[in-house]
């Protein structure tokens, strides 16, 4: 079957270029493997929820999460192929289909959610739970419509980056599944190293140096396996990015504001004390902060503005598409009937609007019709060409954020009623949106490979509804915890929503701050920069992006090392699952960490037996093992 079936493949894959009538899936219409299997669906619904927990520590960390369809992908290769010996190739993409759905809905979650903790307004578990749940199943039926559009008839137009190297990956693991050891091997070590950091408290994970002669001058690093596999992951240049933002921060504007602000006898807002008695830490949190929050926001308007082109081509063709005859379907043509997902559009909306539970309102659900709407349109689209890791969640999130506050504020929704009501909005959009991106490259990846798409679907709604029962119960453990805002979760993305809200509704946003970090973006951006990296680098603490450079440093050394573009691919692929375990390893110890510590249970011994310079010697060995699992473990198994 493989050989055959891998020869037909290849060979339409040359053609769909031209023809995308002509491509012939992977395994073919009229064949029928396991796909919605219960062991597909318990195991892709346990992987939604690991990764969904731990994109939720990652991202209220750093305002980043990674993509866990290549992870839930060959995890589901060891456990089906390796352990079970199952051979449906079908049943392994349903896996995955369902497992990345917890990510995409914590990066929605954890966006917008947050800010209300900040606001010491923290919700009910089944407010987020509804939140994340109709949220993210508004993006997957408002997506579904699309399919036949962007998928099929696009298809070698749209390369779907992620889609298809889940698809390819999963053709490769026709061979066997050893390399979701790699994935697990780097989650004990990430676990491993993350329990003796932060659990046993053996070294300290934060080490930081103030710069002689130089006054609130610093530089730092945050020494965890999460920041290190983040920058392997999004590789130098988008690394050195975010490390030029960092630097402009802490050895620009902090030193700069320490020595024009020496002299100063009057507190000058939004500080409540001088700033020569401010240090490096309360110089970022009064000041750099807003700076940043400028520079994140600006930045992800301009990524908006920029697929505008994309944005209103898609929406028309996809109005266009609804139009399709769609009678005598095959199997790999058929979504869920569109009966029944404009039935549940309705009922989703319904819900919003009348739920106790969800604080919007009619108005507000009327706001999330039309944002998501046109939001998940955005998104399914430009994933198709940038990619997840790229799209703009961000910027539609803010827009949608500000369009709101103003519509509540007009209507007489003010003070923390309103500004509850506007992050409400906001969050079931962006979680929508983000969800969105997620279906369109998993059917990518089973249009490929010739799955159901209606079974899919559902394996969508499967995978957001496990990741919701849980994501509440992991913001109120991390937030106990540590406490959102603080420099263990600072939860970045969820403080500038906050800022955002706070701006419009109360008008006491420091704007000359915000309009600085918007000029730093805008400079950037005219030097031809992603700017939206950079801002982020800018909004968040150095002591973030000095690990995750290092990161992207050694996945900068294989790429300029290896010259065998085949071996290239081979190796980046054994350091990106190597780097996912170490990611999901330490947000999964993370969390158990937040249980054991909100039930008042502590492990160390003897607290930083071993100081900064032993901790920095265990950051160097872990990085070490990224090196060798991805410069030389490829060669040693010959793959």
């Amino acid at each position: 079957m493989q050989s055959k079936e891998k020869a037909v493949f290849n060979k339409n894959e040359e053609v769909m270029e031209h023809n995308p009538k002509d491509f012939k899936p992977f395994i073919p219409a009229d064949k029928v493997l396991k796909e919605f299997s219960p062991v597909s669906i318990i195991l892709g619904m346990l992987i939604a929820v690991v990764f969904g927990g731990a994109n939720a520590y990652l991202g209220l960390k750093v305002g980043l999460t990674i993509s866990a369809s290549i992870p839930a992908a060959v995890i589901s290769m060891g456990i089906l192929r390796g352990i079970m010996r199952r051979k449906s190739i079908l049943e392994n993409n349903m896996v995955q289909t369902i497992g990345s759905a917890g990510e995409s809905l914590a990066a929605g979650v954890i966006f917008t959610v947050p800010a209300l903790f900040l606001w010491d307004a923290a919700p009910t578990y089944m407010t987020v739970f509804l939140m994340a749940l109709l949220g993210g199943f508004l993006g997957i039926v408002m997506m579904i419509p699309l399919r036949k559009f962007l998928i099929v008839k696009e298809h070698g137009k749209l390369p779907y980056p992620e889609g298809t190297a889940c698809a390819d990956i999963l053709i490769a693991g026709e061979e066997g599944g050893s390399k979701a050891a790699t994935v697990f091997i780097g989650l004990g070590v990430g676990a491993l190293y993350k329990f003796i950091a932060d659990g046993i408290k053996l070294f300290p994970t934060e080490i930081e140096w103030e710069l002689p002669r130089f006054k609130n001058a610093a530089v730092g690093a945050d020494i965890l396996p999460a920041l290190l596999g983040v920058g392997f992951i999004i590789g130098p240049k988008i690394a050195a990015i975010m490390l030029a933002g960092a630097i402009l921060g802490w050895l620009g504007f902090i030193p700069l504001i320490s020595i024009m602000g020496a002299s100063a006898s009057s507190v000058i807002a939004p500080a409540s004390e001088l700033i020569h008695e401010m240090d490096f830490w309360e110089i970022w949190n009064r000041y750099i902060r807003y700076i940043g929050a400028g520079a994140v926001a600006f930045a992800g308007i301009i990524s908006l503005v920029k697929s505008l082109p994309i944005i209103f081509s898609s929406f028309v063709s996809a109005l266009k598409g609804l139009k399709t005859d769609r009678s005598d379907e095959m199997r790999t043509d058929k979504d869920l009937p569109m009966n029944i997902v404009l039935i549940l559009i309705v009922v989703i909306i319904v819900l919003i609007a009348f739920l106790p539970w969800i604080p919007t309102g009619i108005i507000g659900a009327i706001l999330i019709t039309i944002f998501a709407f046109f939001f998940v349109t955005v998104s399914s689209r430009i994933v198709g060409v940038v990619g997840s890791s790229s799209n703009p969640i961000s910027g539609m999130t803010i827009a949608t954020l500000l369009f709101t506050t103003i519509i509540l504020k007009a209507t007489g929704s003010t003070g923390l009623e309103g500004m509850i009501a506007a992050i409400t909005v906001g969050g079931i959009v962006c979680i929508a949106a983000a969800i969105a991106g997620d279906t369109s490259q998993d059917l990518k990846t089973g249009y490929i490979l010739g799955a159901t798409p209606w079974k899919q679907q559902i394996g969508e709604l499967l995978g957001v509804f496990a990741a919701a029962l849980t994501i509440g119960f992991v913001l109120v453990l991390l937030n106990d915890a540590y406490g959102f805002g603080s420099k263990e979760l600072a939860a970045p993305q969820a403080t500038l929503m906050k800022l955002v809200i706070e701006g419009v509704m109360n008008s006491n946003l420091p704007w000359g701050l915000v309009i600085v970090g918007a000029a730093s973006a805008l400079v950037v951006e005219l030097l031809g920069i992603q700017a939206l990296p950079f801002a982020v680098g800018l909004y968040l603490p150095i002591h973030l992006s000095t690990p995750i450079m290092l990161g992207g440093m050694i996945r900068g050394i294989l790429q300029k090392r290896e010259k065998d573009p085949v071996m290239l691919t081979k190796k980046s692929e054994s350091g990106i699952l190597y780097a996912s375990g170490l990611i999901a390893g330490e947000g999964l110890i993370g969390i158990i960490i937040a249980i054991f510590v909100t039930g008042g249970i502590t492990f160390s011994l003897k607290e930083h037996l071993f100081g900064p310079i032993g901790g920095l010697i265990c950051f160097l060995l872990l990085a070490a093992s990224l090196v060798y699992y991805s410069f030389y473990k490829v060669k040693k198994e010959k793959v």
